[in-house]
């Protein structure tokens, strides 16, 4: 029986647990909540895998790991969602039809953490595949990171189980940086002696459109969050923005750094200072070429067909993996629609030929690990 057929067999079996644990509401915020998702899926993956997973805790954030040998395989996911208890009371029924899967985190990523703890079980669960769950991603994981980049840091290559892009893989990334600008004037009353202030609303426009400026080709740099005031009848004298920018590689973010760095007032008595910078570096599509040949070759030999590869301005928790140089491929997860979007859904059909495909490349990493 080929793992395409093992995986087939218990494709009930997967969506069964995949609805169970989406059923567990698990928003990045609720750290009570995500601790029983933790447990919850601690015990799925204790019995597939026939070993229970370190639980790692930190600022009272959980994770769940399953350690690989030196040089071997991680899987990377999260169990947080973007998604407030009590979404699930009034999304949209049923949750599950004859072909997909409907429930907040479905798709973003929790068909992908069931697929990735079959794909190990089909494998009998080799000591060179390990797995890694956070609780943080949907936040850019500030508790996370450490020891995502710890754990990988000892393995050979990371397979992130992140939602695919219509069935495509991620071989590249964005990187995230965020900034505030932050801008000092001066108050004056605005209908009795406007001339005596220093507009921190006007120069905060100034200084928006300059930032938007810094974009091109595929860098973004986006003005987003805004606030500027007081009163009605006062000139601002304090005002703020937010920044969301996204860089193909690391030398157009560093430039975008010293750009931000350098903001400078344009009205005169304007104070501008700026909070921030890079939180996630890109990850850079060379540095998966090898995985996504190896991908290839495993879904044609399962019968999968040609597997696509894109490059997307959304990131993971694979930024940080492709940063430090591990190796990383990413959109592993389900095959499915609207990540973080009203009827977010995965189709129970791609379940075991996704999960077959993780299995069958970590087949083919392992020996090599061994080797190495």
């Amino acid at each position: 029986m080929t793992l395409l057929d093992e995986l087939t067999a218990r494709t009930e079996e997967m969506a069964r647990a995949t609805l169970d644990l989406c059923l567990v509401e698990s928003p990045s915020e609720d750290v009570g909540r995500l601790a029983e998702a933790a447990e919850h899926t601690a015990e799925l993956g204790t019995r597939l895998l026939g070993r229970a997973p370190e639980w790692i805790t930190e600022q009272d954030r959980p994770a769940l790991y399953w350690s690989p040998a030196p040089g071997g395989v991680l899987l990377l996911g999260h169990l947080d969602t973007v998604w407030p208890v009590g979404t699930l009371a009034r999304w949209p029924k049923p949750l599950r039809t004859r072909t997909t899967l409907s429930c907040p985190g479905v798709f973003d990523m929790k068909a992908g953490v069931v697929q990735g703890l079959y794909a190990m079980a089909a494998l009998g669960s080799p000591a060179g595949c390990g797995m890694l769950l956070t609780t943080d991603e949907e936040i850019g994981s500030p508790v996370s990171r450490p020891l995502i980049e710890k754990a990988a840091a000892r393995a050979g290559a990371v397979l992130v189980l992140e939602a695919s892009a219509d069935g495509a893989l991620k071989t590249g990334r964005k990187g995230v940086s965020q900034y505030v600008v932050r801008v000092s004037g001066r108050a004056a009353h605005a209908g009795l002696e406007p001339e005596k202030g220093v507009n921190a609303f006007l120069e905060l426009a100034e200084q928006a459109r300059t930032v938007a400026s810094f974009g091109s080709g595929g860098l973004t740099v986006t003005p987003t969050l805004a606030a500027a005031g007081t009163t009605t009848n006062t000139v601002p004298a304090e005002a703020h923005f937010h920044v969301d920018a996204r860089a193909t590689t690391r030398a157009e973010q560093d430039a975008l750094h010293t750009r931000m760095a350098t903001l400078s007032p344009v009205l005169t008595g304007a104070l501008v200072t700026v909070d921030g910078g890079p939180n996630r570096p890109p990850m850079e599509a060379d540095q998966a070429r090898h995985l996504l040949d190896l991908a290839r070759l495993t879904a044609r030999d399962l019968g999968l067909g040609d597997i696509r590869a894109v490059r997307v301005g959304g990131a993971s928790d694979g930024n940080f993996t492709a940063g430090i140089g591990i190796p990383t491929l990413d959109g592993l997860g389900a095959v499915g629609a609207h990540a973080h979007a009203e009827g977010e859904y995965a189709v129970i059909a791609d379940m075991p030929r996704r999960a077959a495909l993780v299995a069958g490349l970590v087949a083919r990493l392992l020996p090599q690990a061994a080797a190495a």
